[in-house]
């Protein structure tokens, strides 16, 4: 019997809710990837801000590895040393509190909003009496029940109605949007630093102060997204550090394990007691495969200086891509982002731009608002920035001359 291609497999056994994949992707090094044909690609979606140190780093393979051979999952009835050694990292980053492990971005943003909803019971002493949340307009907080209700997109929302109650949307960056929601049942902001499936829209300083401001207030938390944007993305290890501020909660994933799932949320000091014993759990959360992936990461961000290459090579990064943006201004209506994570947004359907890239050997991903979203490893290089840079102009260009 002939071997069935990875297309008919999933054609046959594969659930349909993403749309059909142009490739099969069979092996990864590094910034590169190579399809079932063995061509190879430089790698901008990152796993979609996932693969922060690349594909396969050696240290991070060897530390996996070791510890898949030692203990790879024991639950959360015992204390495992890795997943102690993962929190002290991130208190370390984020400042006094403490971690909360999970499975992913999803998750992470869950246990948000049950913070938030605890909080609004601390607040009242009543379950159910002060549980809103304001979230911003085209923000994407996950596909479930509480993310999406936290989310405006209405194609994520679109056929599971009715959803959850207690979420409202102000304007990004509009402090006084904001402001005017707030009334007596509301306990949270949640925002994300940089809007990410919602096209690459970063909150700015003023407006974070602005929030920590009103939050200080009104005895509200802070919440902060940074499951795409956090983890050294921006060239901060947290997305929010530039505007000064320290939120109440952040939720983390993504970069965090370099392509092994996990999620986390920290929690600082002073609310850390809101989920005890019961409140809260995972079965798989923090494991010490999980905890593993995520210390090699961190440890190859640290000692390769990676914070240090994505603020270094970021600004030339945004000056070719606004050339291009001049050479092309019926098409690039902008660049938007920071560090190495970039949208531009076009005037068009980014899909073909996209395909005409990969025939190139460059991968992108599209995001809301007719945005091409760049999301490469922090190992990038100049050169490999330069050599996207050219891809993208090509495909524009192709693009123009197949429309004239």
């Amino acid at each position: 019997m002939a071997r069935e291609s990875s297309e008919e497999l999933y054609e046959k056994f594969v659930l349909g809710n993403y749309p059909k994949a142009p490739l099969t992707l069979v092996r990864g090094q590094g910034n590169y990837v190579w399809d079932d044909s063995g061509k190879e690609y430089l790698d901008f979606t990152g796993g979609i801000a996932v693969n922060s140190i690349g594909h396969c780093h050696p240290f991070w393979v060897q530390q996996v590895a070791q510890q898949a051979a030692t203990l790879a999952h024991s639950s959360n009835l015992f204390r495992n040393e890795v997943q102690g050694r993962l929190a002290a990292v991130l208190v370390k980053e984020a400042g006094p509190g403490k971690v909360f492990f999970c499975n992913s971005g999803l998750e992470a943003n869950e246990a948000l909003f049950k913070l938030a909803r605890r909080h609004g019971m601390r607040r009242t002493g009543e379950d159910g009496k002060c549980f809103k949340i304001l979230c911003a307009h085209n923000s994407f907080h996950g596909r479930s029940f509480s993310g999406m209700s936290a989310t405006s997109q209405e194609k994520v929302r679109k056929g599971f109605a009715p959803l959850l109650p207690g979420f409202a949307q102000g304007t990004l960056n509009d402090v006084a949007s904001f402001e005017a929601l707030i009334d007596e049942e509301t306990a949270a902001i949640a925002v994300e630093t940089i809007q990410g499936e919602g096209g690459i829209h970063p909150c700015t300083p003023d407006f974070l102060r602005g929030l920590r401001d009103l939050c200080d207030r009104h005895d509200l938390l802070l919440l902060v997204d940074e499951v795409q944007c956090g983890i050294g993305r921006t060239g901060d290890f947290f997305a929010y550090e530039f505007a000064d501020i320290t939120p109440d909660a952040i939720g983390m994933a993504k970069g965090l394990g370099g392509g092994f799932p996990i999620g986390a949320l920290w929690v600082r000091d002073k609310h850390t007691e809101l989920l005890p014993p019961g409140s809260h759990g995972t079965t798989f959360g923090g494991s010490p495969l999980a905890c593993a992936a995520g210390l090699a990461t961190l440890t190859v961000i640290e000692r390769e200086g990676l914070l240090e290459t994505v603020r270094a090579n970021s600004p030339r990064w945004l000056e070719l891509l606004e050339k291009i943006r001049a050479d092309f201004p019926e098409t690039v209506v902008n660049v938007r982002g920071r560090g190495y994570m970039i949208g531009v947004q076009l005037t068009i359907d980014p899909g073909p731009v996209i395909a005409a890239m990969r025939s190139m050997g460059l991968l992108a991903v599209a995001a809301s608002g007719n945005v091409v979203r760049f999301l490469p490893s922090f190992l990038t290089t100049p050169s490999e920035i330069e050599k996207s840079v050219r891809a993208f102009r090509s495909a524009l260009s192709r693009i123009h001359r197949e429309s004239a």
